[in-house]
């Protein structure tokens, strides 16, 4: 979309399933709807940067050759909210909040029908519906270490609930990010090259520069933490190199029970511009901080918004360090859909943005956003044209609804005998120590017979009160039993470690001097196949190529015209 760089759908899809695992036709329908999808959010004015002509430049990002990326600063999500929420308003869409899904409802012949809603004082309300556009996000409130807002809590348990089909849900995205205020520290917040500080738990006590134990040279050590900022997320193939940084930050935090910060305020004592590598020196050269005398003062230079977004929620990184741990970001499995961005197993349901599994072991940064955006147009165009009309029996909607209500109503006569709250600690801590980017297999398993425990005991607790959480634990519990018995056949399969997990194995090849971790080489050949789980069972699915239709305009105009394109394959 700028200068005379080539591009086109087939290529961008291609780049998008080249981590593997990803079925070719969703790959491209990302990519075609990719350029519809921006311009409609730049003409409903999220304010993406563009020249003196029109042209919207691009950049780089992890996982992509071309530069395809593009941003508006800090806050594009957040941006591109805002202006989506606008045009709701404009459309007098109706909204109605405060309210969290509890129970998707389906018929005997696997169509939904509609949900079940509790509010804050425990009132129900059931929606019976045709469709379902299934837009939950990604299951944040499963892990303890997560960049994910606090509030968002995911809710793919409640379609794993009425048994629809699962791809790939081993395959997440892991990276540094800060804690008290939760964001990702990619990009420059590495590349001014922050000092990595220790402290004892009581995050006050014992500082030092913990990197300085198994690196003996404090230019390598700023070259790997340059190299962070372009390489963000944690990455198997980047061990060793960047991702040990990684490794380190966990066993201070996770193994050693210390705390872990970054300090902008000054620089190494030894620190010396001249000593680093040739990447790192000319970049910030270029971008006029090389000879800054502190990281802050570098990122002051390169990227001041990165500064405010930390002000703006009372953090002062010109006076204050700040805690990060390796945090949950992204799953890049989840619901299977087809090429409509509809359930391959439950009709109606229409799972569009993270909760759909159409990414597979690695994906560019910034698709997710793209994924989202044309998820929804995907459904939206086939709900118009195929599932405009009421096709649900709604004597049996109507039925089950009630049934499902009566249920819940009788166990909302119960005090609830558990802290959901405390409970909900114990399987976020589960998770992020047993099935976040290092994994083994004797502590999945175990993981796993104590989630199981954990949902018996839950399942036959009282609701009143509570309602809407301790149903939220019972789901997010549900989706952390799928997810565990996901990653254990993935293990057990021989998979390995790739894209954002390392898996421990006795038998594996060492990755540091100073590090007794060994961890299973990854089996290349399993980038053909998607993990799915259908009908109580993991089985593994080949990956459909990237289309190549020849887009002759006269017959592609005739099967517009008359619906052809909404007919749907055998597995597609």
């Amino acid at each position: 979309m700028y200068g005379r760089e080539p591009d086109s759908p087939v290529l961008m899809a291609q780049d998008l399933a080249r981590g593997g695992a990803v079925h070719g036709d969703l790959a491209l329908a990302e990519a075609a709807l990719s350029p519809v999808a921006f311009a409609h959010l730049a003409g409903l004015g999220v304010p993406f940067p563009h020249d003196a002509f029109g042209q919207f430049p691009g950049y780089k990002t992890d996982h992509d050759p071309r530069r395809r990326a593009t941003s508006c600063g800090p806050y594009t999500s957040r941006e591109m909210c805002r202006a989506l929420i606008a045009e709701v308003k404009r459309r007098n869409i109706e909204v109605v909040e405060d309210q969290s899904a509890v129970k998707l409802l389906k018929t005997a012949d696997n169509h939904i029908c509609g949900a079940v809603f509790a509010d804050h004082s425990d009132k129900m309300q059931t929606v019976l519906a045709e469709n379902v556009v299934f837009a939950v996000g990604g299951p944040g409130g499963l892990f303890e270490n997560s960049v994910y807002p606090a509030v968002h809590t995911g809710a793919i348990g409640l379609a794993a609930e009425i048994g629809a089909k699962v791809r790939n849900l081993p395959e997440f995205q892991f990276g540094l990010a800060s804690t008290a205020f939760r964001w990702n520290v990619s990009g420059s917040y590495m590349q001014v090259l922050p000092r990595f500080i220790s402290r004892a738990a009581d995050g006050v006590s014992d500082e030092r520069e913990f990197l300085r134990e198994y690196f003996e040279d404090q230019s390598v050590i700023a070259d790997h933490i340059f190299l962070k900022g372009y390489q963000w997320p944690f990455a198997a193939g980047h061990v060793p190199g960047s991702s040990l940084i990684d490794i380190f930050v966990h066993i201070e935090t996770a193994e050693r029970g210390r705390r872990v910060f970054l300090d902008y305020r000054s620089d190494p004592a030894d620190y010396d511009p001249a000593r680093l590598g040739d990447e790192a020196k000319n970049y910030l050269e270029r971008s006029g901080c090389l000879l800054e005398n502190s990281p802050f003062e570098r990122l002051k230079k390169l990227n001041a918004p990165a500064i405010e977004l930390y002000r703006d929620h009372g953090i002062d990184l010109a006076e204050d360090m700040l805690e990060i741990a390796v945090c949950a970001q992204h799953n890049n499995g989840g619901l299977a859909g087809d090429l409509w961005w509809e359930s391959e197993n439950i009709k109606g349901l229409f799972p569009v943005g993270e909760v759909n599994g159409s990414h597979g072991v690695t994906r560019p940064g910034g698709s997710a956003l793209n994924a989202g955006q044309c998820g929804a147009f995907r459904a939206a165009e086939y709900i118009a044209n195929v599932r405009k009309d009421w096709s649900i029996d709604l004597a049996e909607a109507e039925q089950i609804a009630a049934q499902t209500e009566q249920i819940l109503t009788e166990k909302m006569k119960s005090v609830p005998a558990f802290d959901w709250r405390m409970e909900r600690k114990i399987f976020q801590h589960r998770m992020s120590t047993s099935a976040a980017f290092v994994r083994e297999r004797g502590t999945l398993e175990q993981a796993l017979t104590d989630a199981e425990a954990q949902l018996e005991r839950l399942a036959g607790d009282g609701l009143r009160g509570n309602t809407a959480e301790i149903l939220r634990n019972q789901q997010l519990l549900r989706a952390q039993i799928l997810y565990l018995k996901a990653i254990i056949h993935q293990t057990a399969a021989g998979v390995g470690s790739r894209g954002s997990s390392l898996v421990l194995s006795d038998d594996g090849k060492a990755i540091h001097p100073k590090l007794s971790w060994k961890i299973q080489p990854e089996d290349e050949a399993f980038r053909k196949v998607c993990q799915v789980f259908e009908n109580d069972m993991f089985v593994w699915e080949v990956c459909r190529p990237v289309p190549d239709p020849d887009g002759w305009f006269e017959t592609l105009w005739k099967d517009y015209r008359e619906g052809g394109i909404y007919v749907k394959e055998t597995g597609k």
